[in-house]
């Protein structure tokens, strides 16, 4: 994670760049907040996270914990059972996403039957496995990132475990993910995005068949993908309407600007710095893309520090 920090000192300070679009997870996103406050820079966060962050030099094009994680329980809730366990890389996501969870299931009528960590990178599932098997819930809540997927889900595979056993509900498994792991294995499973490649917008169309002719047709989009590229967008009609590049001008003019993005029209909230977005929960096929089963309707505020909720008011 240091690098991370470090490439940012040296974008700002010798390259003197009016924007810095980038980062992957939140350990990455730390590491930069200090530096791009302390330099008055621009940074465009394009992952999902766990919210209760806020910070006046980064705009966030990921959903935060309201836009992704919270509706997601609360249909699980509906559509699935009652019985969650809690699956997750030891890190700063999935230990904040899951404290905000088992707020959730207490008011909404859940029931915690297990929670386990593990170190990024770790491959042995088996010990894990052998519990899900013992406690029989109705959702694995999985926030693991990275390589730890490719071996969870073999592994669950492996063991006879199907989406007809147990719906596993994810939140870093999109379609480049799926790529690697692959369909066959995480078919019937869950996961939960503001875009898909599948969702059926004219402004989607477009953007995959570019996409495609760009970097091959055998390659996918997915949400992080869409959030960095109409970040590039809002931050050209914030330069614009600002009529220049300098952060604190461009920052001012960034409030309410609308993009219709591939995904569906985006909007900046000018007091937290993240963005209005469409939640949706799609279905893994084995073709490595998603049916998608519901989605809010409409644009979805965002609330970082989860306000509108009673139930996260002790959570800090």
């Amino acid at each position: 994670w240091p690098t991370f920090a470090e490439k940012a000192k040296k974008l700002l300070q010798k390259d003197k760049v009016a924007a810095i679009f980038g980062g992957w997870t939140s350990a990455s996103r730390k590491a930069m907040l200090p530096v791009v406050e302390q330099n008055n820079g621009l940074l465009w966060y394009p992952v999902q996270y766990e919210g209760m962050e806020s910070s006046p030099n980064i705009f966030y094009t990921g959903a935060t914990t309201n836009q992704q994680i919270v509706p997601a329980v609360s249909w699980l809730l509906e559509n699935r059972g009652k019985r969650f366990f809690l699956l997750g890389s030891d890190y700063v996501f999935p230990r904040t996403a899951n404290k905000i969870i088992k707020a959730q299931l207490k008011a909404e009528g859940g029931q915690l039957v297990g929670e386990e960590y593990t170190p990024l990178g770790h491959t042995d599932y088996s010990t894990i496995i052998s519990k899900i098997k013992e406690v029989k819930p109705d959702v694995v809540f999985n926030t693991l990132n990275g390589d730890s997927n490719v071996a969870f889900f073999k592994q669950l595979k492996d063991a006879g475990i199907t989406a007809k056993d147990v719906t596993v509900m994810s939140v870093s498994i999109a379609e480049e993910e799926i790529r690697g792991i692959g369909g066959d294995v995480l078919a019937g499973h869950l996961a939960v995005w503001n875009y898909f490649q599948s969702t059926d917008t004219p402004e989607n169309k477009a953007f995959v068949e570019k996409y495609k002719k760009k970097y091959g047709k055998e390659r996918v989009t997915d949400d992080p993908i869409e959030a960095a590229y109409f970040a590039v967008h809002l931050w050209a009609e914030a330069v614009k309407k600002a009529g220049s590049f300098d952060v604190d001008k461009v920052k001012k003019a960034a409030d309410g600007i609308e993009y219709k993005a591939p995904g569906g029209t985006v909007k900046i909230d000018g007091e937290t710095q993240h963005t209005w977005k469409i939640v949706r929960i799609g279905e893994i096929q084995a073709n490595g893309q998603f049916k998608e089963l519901w989605n809010s309707g409409k644009a979805v505020k965002p609330d970082p520090y989860l306000k509108s909720y009673p139930w996260a008011k002790n959570l800090n």
